[in-house]
């Protein structure tokens, strides 16, 4: 398991993950309230809440369980202390931002400020994957599957990683959930963000 050793460089991969995993929790409440399509794991699990009457962060952290158990059977070189503050900060963190913002802001109404929210969630969500991957303390039991499926398969990760938030989407619309532009851009665009967040901001956070 990928445990931090107590040093001020240990201390300072901690605060990237957090940091990360906090910026997940508000990308994912932007791309919400854009009203234009989660990322695939979050849209799945938004749609099977909403059908049996479960908050998001009850059913990711659920969900999380059952991924979890593939990850401790097939994955255990990717658990860390980033798996479990993943597991059951993401969902709580992304309510409490979508519950402050509905309060505190408009609901955007025309398609330009749907598009504007959902381009700044794009952004926090690049930026909070950068942070929390490149602190590498632990992978998330979502995230794990495709990287499982790629140490089993002849495949790249990309296909892997398509394949497993295919199926998200292919669920979610099943559950009569929202899948729209935003699944696709995350789905497809936030490799070049992610790539460039890691060489501006994150590698260098993280550097001793």
């Amino acid at each position: 398991m990928q445990w931090t050793i107590r040093t001020k460089a240990g201390y300072k991969r901690i605060a990237v993950m957090v940091s990360g995993i906090i910026l997940l929790g508000l990308g994912i409440c932007l791309f919400k309230l854009s009203m234009l399509g989660n990322d695939p794991s979050s849209a799945m699990m938004m749609a099977i809440g909403s059908r049996i009457q479960v908050n998001f962060a009850k059913a990711l952290l659920a969900a999380n369980c059952l991924w979890f158990l593939a990850e401790w059977v097939w994955g255990r070189c990717y658990l860390g202390l980033g798996t479990f503050v993943n597991w059951f900060g993401v969902g709580t963190i992304s309510m409490a931002f979508t519950e402050l913002f509905t309060h505190i802001l408009p609901e955007p109404e025309s398609f330009p400020q749907k598009l504007t929210v959902m381009v700044i969630g794009m952004l926090v969500l690049s930026l909070a994957a950068s942070l929390y991957q490149t602190a590498d303390l632990g992978i998330a039991p979502y995230d794990s599957l495709a990287l499982m499926l790629q140490d089993r398969l002849p495949l790249p990760y990309f296909w892997c990683r398509m394949a497993t938030d295919t199926l998200c989407v292919i669920i979610c619309l099943l559950f009569g959930g929202l899948a729209g532009i935003g699944t696709l851009v995350c789905a497809l665009g936030l490799g070049p963000f992610i790539q460039f967040f890691n060489h501006f901001i994150s590698e260098k956070l993280v550097a001793d």
